[in-house]
């Protein structure tokens, strides 16, 4: 074995860099079936974020169904999801830069099926019996609130569709029974999200494809319900929390069913449309996955028999199964492999991966494998993560140095991070970060009390396990206590200001289009999102006290650290003003600060050469603050103030 060269953490040479990151890496998502055939949707960052529908055929065939310049994305609370359907090879989509709805046969150029504009299309599925779309429709033309209704789409054009279901703020999953005589669907309003509380409704479809006799079958406001879907034989089924963990139950001769309790979450919070967690082998047959302790596990469930048996995969995540003639495809990855699309034979157990987020080979020299900690946290209870180590197979630290860490916050905030590769995380730990990405109380995966513990408490709970699973670090010796930094995203940016603002703990941040004003946010940002914050924070206006009490920006004379700002210019989630003021504020005081602004970059940064700006920018900006030597040279990002650093 050669030895190592030695160096501060930090300055190691990495293979890991960001060119490789944005030149060899894609995301995945939106699996569907279409009898053997597999699609999937690509998210190119190399096409400035394109959004590819891509076919599969059982011979082995990979064909590109959407092409330039279509973008399969739709709009649909901003977050989209569910922007395709697909039956015996037509395609239907909704294309991002006029959102409208197109049709697609194969080896043809896509047609545009819907001609208004201001109306968003999401979560379709095909009716042939009625020659139609069953979809979730947005409603803009009004300049007021979006509407949102259930609504049909004739398969040979439409102008906008015609509305079958109405009357609430939000619909999801119109399922339709195996002889298209019942649709179901889900539903809720303001303030909930649709982790809070949902209705699950069903009603008659009439001839004419009206529906009638509308019921509620689960749900309300305190209960959540996810996925509904028919079973072959017409049963439906859903997932729901009404035990304190999103467990299967059916809903048959008028009764709800549970079919198999424990203490695992089987649902996912609805952020995007088109999410699914099980399938049908069979009437009886479910092929499932279900989250405990952060882990994902892949299963068959026997509702004949009420039994449970696990299927042994090579994977810690994973998302979005389908089912169809003896195969499951769905999205999977594990800390040593990126995610990938996987087919997995029911019958013989044989397992074939179809595309990779990445084709890169990196030597497992230069890879840090995760730990899940466990960590004690305020109240006497205790949240989770990830923690990574520094590893770099090339290197060592000079005796006695620990390595500075980088604590993430994630998005969401209700939401959760994984433990898939992630090349973003190891660009960190091969130049010798230790990284914890934190799933603080508030985040999913451990039932509906631990999702809960956010509620009010947003800017305090998620601030405190961040705060302590790095004290839990430092006191094991694992990392350097004068070296503390936290990133995150959106909601993960919020935390990440909101620790740097009130907590005397850290020593530098990066907020990526994060919020730094509560109420702004309130005020500001889409329907979706609109009355979020009254579950997180308070109902506004009337404890707009609390809004204000939990914003960054108007306590900047309680920050005194360094922290370098992220943000797309187009962002209508999180309006790039916000960052701005901040900048501002630390500007003014005399704080190390630094502003990235993209322009045509919205929430998330989907183009490779921003993707690349920010890593980079990011290390640069802790280079200076911490003071160690890049290995390899960086284009520098502005930083004022910097003089005034206290590190």
């Amino acid at each position: 074995m050669a030895e190592r060269n030695v160096a501060p953490y930090g300055s190691w040479k990495s293979p890991v860099t960001s060119d490789l990151i944005v030149a060899g890496s894609i995301s995945l998502s939106g699996v569907m079936l279409d009898g053997e055939d597999v699609y999937w949707i690509e998210t190119r960052p190399t096409e400035g974020g394109r959004n590819v529908v891509v076919q599969w055929t059982p011979e082995g065939r990979v064909v590109e169904r959407t092409p330039l310049p279509f973008n399969a994305r739709t709009r649909v609370h901003e977050y989209g999801g569910g922007s395709y359907a697909v039956r015996d090879g037509t395609l239907y989509f909704s294309n991002f830069a006029d959102q409208g709805l197109y049709r697609q046969e194969p080896g043809a150029e896509p047609e545009r099926l819907t001609s208004a504009s201001g109306f968003r299309f999401a979560d379709a599925i095909v009716d042939r019996l009625h020659g139609r779309l069953l979809c979730v429709r947005e409603d803009h033309t009004s300049g007021q609130e979006a509407v949102n209704t259930l609504a049909s789409v004739d398969l040979e054009g439409d102008e906008a569709g015609e509305v079958l279901v109405s009357g609430n703020d939000f619909y999801a999953a119109p399922r339709l029974s195996p002889e298209r005589s019942r649709a179901a669907w889900l539903t809720w309003n303001h303030p909930n999200m649709p982790w809070d509380g949902t209705e699950l409704w069903v009603a008659e479809v009439a001839t004419d494809g009206t529906l009638h006799n509308a019921e509620r079958v689960a749900g309300g406001v305190d209960e959540s319900i996810f996925q509904p879907e028919w079973s072959p034989d017409g049963v439906l089924h859903f997932v729901s929390d009404r035990t304190g963990w999103w467990n299967l139950y059916r809903w048959r001769e008028g009764e709800v069913e549970p079919l198999y309790e424990m203490e695992a979450e089987f649902g996912l919070p609805q952020w995007v449309f088109g999410l699914s967690a099980y399938d049908f082998a069979a009437a009886n047959d479910i092929v499932c996955i279900y989250t405990r302790n952060g882990v994902d596990h892949l299963a068959r469930l026997d509702t004949a028999a009420g039994t449970l048996e696990v299927i042994e995969v090579p994977y810690t995540t994973m998302r979005g199964i389908r089912v169809s003639a003896g195969k499951a495809v769905f999205l999977a990855g594990s800390p040593t492999t990126h995610w990938c699309v996987v087919r997995l034979d029911l019958t013989t157990g044989e397992q074939e991966v179809l595309r990779r987020a990445s084709d890169l080979e990196i030597d497992e020299g230069y890879l840090s494998n995760p730990r899940a900690i466990e960590f004690p946290t305020e109240e006497g209870l205790t949240a989770h993560g990830f923690f990574y180590p520094p590893q770099n197979r090339d290197y060592a630290a000079p005796e006695g140095e620990r390595p500075p860490l980088l604590v993430i916050s994630h998005g969401g905030p209700t939401s959760a991070t994984v433990s898939v590769l992630s090349l973003a995380i190891q660009f960190w730990t091969s130049r010798g970060f230790g990284v914890l990405d934190v799933n603080y109380g508030g985040s999913t995966g451990y039932g509906r009390a631990y999702r809960q513990r956010l509620n009010g408490q947003w800017g305090v709970v998620d601030v405190d396990d961040c705060v302590n699973g790095a004290r839990y670090l430092t006191r094991e010796g694992a990392v350097d206590g004068e070296r503390l930094a936290i990133r995150g995203g959106s909601a993960g940016g919020y935390t990440t200001l909101c620790a740097l603002t009130f907590r005397d703990f850290f020593h530098a941040g990066a907020s990526h289009f994060g919020v730094s004003d509560a109420e702004a946010l309130a005020e500001e940002t889409h329907k979706f999102e609109s009355r979020y914050l009254d579950q997180l924070i308070g109902p506004y206006p009337a404890r707009r006290d609390l809004y204000y009490e939990r914003s960054p920006i108007n306590f900047t004379e309680r920050l005194n650290r360094p922290t370098i700002f992220f943000q797309g210019l187009d962002d209508p989630v999180v309006p790039p003003n916000q960052a701005e003021r901040m900048v501002e504020a630390l500007r003014e005081k005399g704080v190390p600060v630094a502003y990235v602004a993209f322009e045509g970059e919205q929430h998330g940064f989907r183009r490779a050469e921003n993707i690349k700006r920010a890593l980079d920018g990011e290390l640069y900006f802790y280079s200076r603050i911490f003071g160690f030597e890049l290995a390899d040279p960086v284009e520098p990002v502005p930083i004022e103030n910097l003089q005034s650093s206290t590190l």
